[in-house]
């Protein structure tokens, strides 16, 4: 399953910066470097150290990691909902993307001119807020308005559905994001037809300074502050520091790079970590001689859908899968010595696919 995220942000926030790191970005598979598809799209492979393992197990011909789609929105100004700018292919664009990675600016710098004079993290957050809401509330009292006589005549199904679609309005007219309303399982069905921007799923990434890279700094406390009923995954990454770190091709190099400011990794993969959380995903593996292959599902996925992402018949076929567990594997070194420790077990249409898992499916159709 493809998965894609839409970067936004305000003028002079760091979201070009970051997006012209990840486009720069050397994945550590050269099967799937960054590729742009459009001027403001771009494929990138999402790091795994299981993958390395195992190739190291099975020797394959190639490695595929799963990958991800991000998207540079552009033309959002004050207005957006309205039309102005580039606002109707903003807004359009953002409607089909998996998550929103909202770029904040939480650094300082002369050099640097803030659109509104100064580094105001939550009021920036609130611009892009209200025009994402104002759409969601245009929307929403359109289908009122198709709802409404029905549900005056006695349609049950209607009355459910006004009520429901009265509260998002509410609260949207609250200044909240739809995502943020408590719901009876269920209910979201009344405005799964809408496409509303507000429920997408949020990463906040604060683009600060190097210094405070590792710790953060007062706006991202701001910022942490305003957001801590959204449910929303921050991270804190310098775009500066993330472009540097994207030249890197030796592994070792970026290694000793990483080390000089105390990082673990890049923001690049704190960033995919995120959206993987924020979205419910895991991977699963397939390893055979011809390819050691990623796959992202959701999680809680049974074994048919899992095999649904490699072919649609492998799901409408499924008979069953043989399914491995990566330390089992590292273990005993093959898969054939794994069969002989009891190490393979045959699972059925119930099973539930873990993160991790190694998988061969068997299917007829």
């Amino acid at each position: 399953m493809g998965l894609q995220c839409g970067i936004v942000g305000l003028p002079n926030v760091g979201k070009s910066t970051l997006f012209n790191a990840l486009s720069n970005a050397k994945a550590e598979a050269a099967n799937y470097p960054f590729c742009t598809i459009e001027p403001n799209v771009g494929v990138i492979s999402v790091p795994d150290e299981r993958l390395e393992i195992l190739s190291g197990l099975v020797n394959p011909q190639r490695v595929l990691p799963t990958v991800m789609e991000f998207v540079d929105i552009a033309g959002l100004v004050q207005g957006a909902s309205k039309g102005e700018g580039l606002g109707n292919k903003f807004l359009a664009n953002i409607r089909e993307v998996d998550a929103i990675v909202h770029v904040v600016r939480c650094f300082e710098d002369p050099n640097v001119v803030h659109v509104a004079g100064k580094v105001d993290p939550v009021a920036d957050k609130e611009i892009i807020d209200t025009e994402l809401q104002l759409k969601d509330l245009e929307s929403i009292d359109k289908k009122i308005q198709r709802v409404e006589k029905p549900a005056k005549v006695g349609d049950a199904k209607a009355k459910k559905e006004l009520e429901i679609l009265k509260r998002y309005k509410a609260h949207l007219e609250a200044g909240k994001n739809a995502r943020g309303l408590e719901v009876n399982d269920g209910d979201e069905e009344a405005i799964a037809d809408l496409q509303l921007l507000t429920v997408k799923p949020v990463i906040y990434v604060t683009n600060v300074e190097e210094e405070s890279v590792l710790t953060g700094n007062k706006f991202v406390e701001q910022l942490k502050e305003a957001i801590k009923d959204e449910h929303a995954e921050v991270v804190i990454v310098s775009a500066g520091l993330e472009a540097q770190i994207a030249e890197f091709t030796d592994p070792e190099e970026k290694a000793m790079f990483l080390e000089e400011y105390g990082l673990n990794e890049s923001g690049l993969n704190k960033l995919i970590k995120a959206s993987y959380k924020l979205l419910n995903l895991i991977t699963y593996f397939t390893a055979g001689e011809k390819e050691v292959r990623a796959w992202t599902i959701r999680k809680g996925w049974k074994a048919p859908q899992a095999a649904g992402v490699i072919h649609t018949d492998f799901e409408r076929g499924f008979i069953k899968a043989e399914v491995m567990k990566l330390a089992d594997f590292q273990q005993y070194k093959t898969e054939s010595a794994c069969k002989e420790a009891g190490k393979v077990h045959i699972e059925g249409k119930e099973y539930i696919v873990a993160d991790g898992d190694v998988m061969h499916f068997r299917f007829n159709v």
